[in-house]
């Protein structure tokens, strides 16, 4: 079974800011599979459902971001997963806007929500899908990720969100070496 967590802010403030773009990753592979409910589950909302005929969980915690690793180390616990069949996906402000990377291990980057996950399973050694939200260049980073993403981004994003729905597949077909190679060097170029 496949654990697949999208990162970011419970709250209706939150939809639409740049840390929730793994939320936003989770709900549409959600929509693309027509699943609409999800249930409350070991502090996240999450579905069950099958991915290229793998069973996987797609969750979105309940806690904020900063407290995610509860969540994680939770679900793989009562669902039985293992570290290699976990995958998180996140904002990376190291990476420009429209880009993804994945990585099969690593540390958090100073990001707070993989530092707490790290820091509950106690290794850095899982899947992560980083999504590239490009960095500030005058303003504190802790209001930039907060914030709601311009008119402008808004194709880089849809982008990035369907690249990524499509990296998650072919994560769960054929691993993550796979993933990486036809997937780490794609990025979006407005026509």
């Amino acid at each position: 079974m496949k654990l697949i967590v999208g990162l970011g802010n419970p709250g209706i403030i939150y939809r639409n800011t740049r840390h929730n773009i793994g939320f936003k990753v989770i709900d549409a592979l959600l929509k693309e599979a027509n699943i609409k409910p999800l249930k409350t589950y070991s502090h996240s909302l999450s579905a069950s459902l099958k991915i290229s005929n793998e069973k996987a969980i797609l969750a979105k915690p309940l806690t904020y971001m900063n407290l995610a690793g509860g969540c994680v180390k939770g679900l793989m616990e009562l669902k039985r997963v293992e570290l290699k069949d976990l995958l998180i996906i996140l904002d990376d402000a190291d990476l420009e806007l429209g880009r993804i990377k994945l990585m099969a291990r690593g540390g958090d980057a100073g990001h707070k929500g993989l530092r707490s996950i790290i820091r509950e399973l106690g290794t850095g050694e899982f899947n992560r899908l980083r999504i590239g939200i490009g960095r500030p260049p005058s303003r504190m980073l802790s209001e930039y990720v907060l914030d709601e993403f311009k008119k402008g981004e808004l194709p880089f994003v849809k982008y990035a969100i369907e690249l990524s729905c499509n990296a998650v597949d072919t994560w769960v077909r054929y691993g993550i070496d796979a993933v990486m190679n036809n997937f780490n060097s794609l990025k979006f170029v407005a026509v």
